[in-house]
């Protein structure tokens, strides 16, 4: 086994070890994915300020993230299909995070069911739901979540139509996977993850099959997606899921500051600043870039957090010193999922809290609740000198002046 040092250690590995199709389910995103690739690039513009002959000793990365202590302000973001990454991923994600001290979320289009997770953890997890249609289905989602003592709900905001992920379409992604001479070719190549999964019973989606009617088999799930996912969705509704749940809220998908301010409206407890991990409008700005301009608008007001992008402990301790209450990653840890199983998502956090720790050190402060921005060395126009084109009116046609 080669040293772990990096969350690109674990990619590579990640790589070796995982079929093809949710390989790139993970490490892909939607068009050009010019979008999924600044959300990395973008932190690299951005510099720390080192400062030497400061006490470096007695250093805590202890936080908070919507009143619940946490070893380090990173949560564990909602990502689909893990039982594919890895035979009963969930369960075994959401194990290494509740040993480490940091928030689970655990995904509707998860295989593990929200009842698998609760049965083999001891600490509340978070649970994302999509904006659906079926208002039944919605509200005993929530019931489960409940009896399954989850303590917030993340809503994700920008998923009322799919965007276009070229390689999922084109490798026929599915759970279970769609069986090809092509994909069988490689899975044969996996051995150590074939053996876990013909050692699971968990291989569908266990949130969605057998509660959503009509849903009973995995052969009838393809129709119920697309017709579930709510394309006229508005903020009373989202207000609708609030008052069905009872407790606290985070909207996940956030990037302009029009909707930060009616978040706030709507009595969510946090937003996360997200672009789906660039999986969903390729073109869009970056998080890390449209962090700034939300934190002006609403940062006291309501607590920010943001995914996307986020690949080292760095990359943590720049978003948190611009404003940030809280951190997210999704890649990364699957990276360690699928390489190793619940050690490689163990290792992926201690990969980015020893950054995290370090680089903090380096630049003078012992406790992350001290760093401000004043660590940061930010380009002039990093978040951006848009020019916003002011609305035409249409140019009335010319009337024909020749005789019918």
């Amino acid at each position: 086994m080669p040293a772990i040092t990096c969350i690109e250690d674990l990619r590579v590995l990640y790589q070796r070890r995982v079929p093809k199709m949710f390989y790139e389910y993970a490490e892909t995103g939607s068009w050009t994915e010019q979008t999924f690739r600044e959300n990395t690039s973008d932190f690299h513009d951005i510099y720390f300020r080192q400062r030497v002959a400061v006490d470096m000793s007695n250093r805590t990365t202890k936080s908070r993230m919507i009143g619940q202590d946490v070893a380090m302000p990173v949560a564990l973001a909602p990502v689909g299909l893990l039982g594919m990454q890895n035979a009963d991923g969930e369960i075994k994600a959401a194990r290494a995070a509740e040993k480490f001290g940091v928030p689970f979320t655990l995904s509707t289009m998860s295989i593990c069911s929200i009842e698998d997770v609760a049965e083999h953890t001891t600490k509340p997890f978070w649970f994302q739901v999509y904006t659906l249609t079926d208002t039944d289905f919605m509200q005993r989602l929530f019931d489960r979540a409940r009896a399954a003592a989850c303590s917030a709900i993340v809503i994700t905001l920008d998923l009322q139509i799919g965007g276009q992920r070229h390689r999922d379409i084109k490798n026929g992604l599915s759970a279970p996977p769609k069986l090809t001479a092509k994909s069988i070719a490689n899975m044969m190549t996996k051995v150590q993850w074939g053996l876990g999964m013909l050692g699971t019973k968990r291989r569908f989606f266990g949130n969605i099959i057998g509660h959503a009617k009509g849903v009973s088999d995995p052969s009838s799930l393809t129709s119920w997606t697309e017709e579930a996912f709510d394309a006229s969705l508005n903020w009373d509704r989202i207000k609708e899921f609030k008052k069905m749940w009872g407790g606290k809220v985070i909207l996940k998908g956030i990037l302009d500051v029009e909707d930060a301010k009616m978040a706030v409206k709507a009595g969510a407890d946090a937003i996360i600043v997200s672009n789906h991990g660039g999986r969903q409008l390729d073109g869009a700005l970056s998080s890390i870039r449209a962090l700034a301009e939300i934190l002006d608008a609403v940062g006291d007001k309501i607590e920010v957090h943001i995914d996307s992008g986020i690949r080292s402990g760095q990359d943590v301790l720049k978003a948190i010193a611009m404003g940030a209450k809280g951190a997210y990653i999704g890649r990364a840890y699957v990276y360690g999922l699928g390489a190793m199983g619940e050690a490689g998502v163990t290792r992926a956090l201690e990969v980015i809290h020893k950054e995290l720790d370090y680089s903090m050190a380096f630049c003078g402060h012992r406790r992350l609740e001290d760093v401000g921005p004043d660590i940061l060395r930010i380009p002039k126009g990093f978040a951006g000198d848009w020019e916003t084109p002011k609305p035409t009116k249409p140019t009335p046609k010319a009337r024909s002046t020749k005789k019918a």
